[in-house]
Parts: C-alpha cells; sequence; structure tokens
C-alpha cells in the first residue's frame, strides 16, 4: 500500500493532500490567493502529523510540475525535494495542465469531447494541451495566442472542453457551438492522488537532485520584431 504526499503550487490556489493507494485521507486547500510561503509548509507540516499519528509514513511526494507560476512552482517543488532528501523517499511529477483535464473529464464524463486546460500566461495568451476522454494527449503542451482560428481544426470534428484560469478571458474569442466552457477546475492537491499512485506502480520517478518544474517563461509563440530585424 502506498502513502503519497501530494503538493500543488502552480497557480494561486495552494493545497497539500495525503493519500493512501489513491484514497485521500488529508486535504488542507487555500483558494484566498498567492500566500503559498507561508502556506505550503505550514500545510505539509500538518499532514506529516497525521501522517505519524495514523502510522502512514509517506512512499514519496508528488508535487506539480507546470506550466504555472515560478514563485508558486518553486515553493511547492522546493519542499517537495527537502522530504524526499530528508525521508530518503522518491519524486513524481505531475503535469498541472493533464491534473486539470483529469479532473474536468471525471466531472464532466462525456466520451466524444476533447478538453483543453489552459493556464492563463497574459493578454490572450495561454499554455494548453488536448486530451481525449481516457486523458490521452492528443497535443501536446505549448503556447498559444488565442483568437477564432486557434482551436479551429478541433472544434471541426467534435465538442472541445475549456477550462482553467486561461480558459474565461477565452469565452467571448472561440465563437463556436461546440466549444464547451467549464468553470472552477483548479489544480488541487486533492486531485492529484490517482495520477500519483499510478505513476508510484510504475515506478516513474523524477530525479530529485536535478528536477525543474515548467516554470511560465517568456512567451514564445511568436518572434519578436527586434529578432527579426536583427
Amino acid at each position: 500500500m502506498s502513502h503519497i504526499l501530494n503538493i500543488e503550487t502552480s497557480t494561486s490556489v495552494c493545497s497539500v493532500a495525503l493519500s493512501s493507494q489513491g484514497e485521500i485521507v488529508f486535504d488542507r486547500v487555500s483558494f484566498e490567493g498567492p500566500s503559498h510561503a507561508k502556506l505550503a509548509g505550514l500545510y505539509v507540516e500538518e499532514a506529516l502529523a497525521f501522517a505519524n499519528k495514523h502510522h502512514l509514513k509517506p512512499d514519496a511526494v508528488a508535487v506539480s510540475s507546470g506550466p504555472g507560476s515560478y514563485t508558486g512552482l518553486r515553493i511547492g517543488v522546493s519542499l517537495a525535494k527537502g522530504l524526499c532528501f530528508g525521508l530518503d523517499i522518491p519524486l513524481i511529477s505531475i503535469s498541472t495542465l493533464e491534473l486539470m483535464a483529469s479532473t474536468a473529464i471525471r466531472l464532466q464524463q462525456e466520451a466524444d469531447m476533447l478538453y483543453c486546460p489552459m493556464i492563463d500566461a497574459r493578454r490572450m495568451e495561454v499554455y494548453a494541451a488536448l486530451y481525449d476522454n481516457q486523458l490521452r494527449e492528443v497535443r501536446a503542451i505549448r503556447p498559444d495566442i488565442v483568437d477564432a482560428s486557434t482551436y479551429a481544426d478541433y472544434l471541426q470534428q467534435g465538442k472541445v472542453c475549456f477550462f482553467g484560469n486561461g480558459a474565461a478571458k477565452c469565452e467571448t474569442v472561440i465563437d463556436s457551438p461546440d466549444a464547451v466552457f467549464l468553470d472552477n477546475i483548479h489544480p488541487l492537491a486533492s486531485e492529484m492522488a490517482t495520477l500519483a499512485t499510478q505513476a508510484f506502480e510504475r515506478k516513474d520517478f523524477a530525479d530529485v537532485a536535478y528536477y525543474e518544474p515548467f516554470y511560465l517563461k517568456d512567451f514564445q509563440a511568436t518572434t519578436p520584431k527586434n529578432k527579426v530585424l536583427g
């Protein structure tokens, strides 16, 4: 039986959960904004105290890999690495977009639909990917500048569900009857349990010493004019 400490800090939401064989036994979450520096460590301490009390020593730590906030991810990954070194347990990396997609698939439960999680970058820019209802990657994570044509090819083939903190600003731009917008889908530690348990069983572990998450870097969807002119 695997006990996994899950840490999610990639957006403004901060959450920590402890899972036992994929079932959540401890959960803390804050939607009150980017207070990760204060809350993430506190939630981890509470989770470890709960684990110790109930004899549930963590077998691994799972952490969201982004894309997401540099500060948030740095806090979460630093915590995760420290725990892995201190407890001598492996690190599991979970894609933030895959995590969000798994949540949307569970809630939507519609087979003939693609799922497009979106992380807000700036203006009409997002980081996004596309998954089918079995969480198979249809299109890899990449930066998109969203206009009416960005996902037109997929929308011509059927319904696409858009969600995440980058989706709301796209609702008026993606003008298609086959576009579905799902609110309140956040990357949460409690939703990581199934993916983390599956990774643990596969022994799909990250290198603790060299692991780096997918920070939101300078947007690369277009070539800056100064580079073209240069």
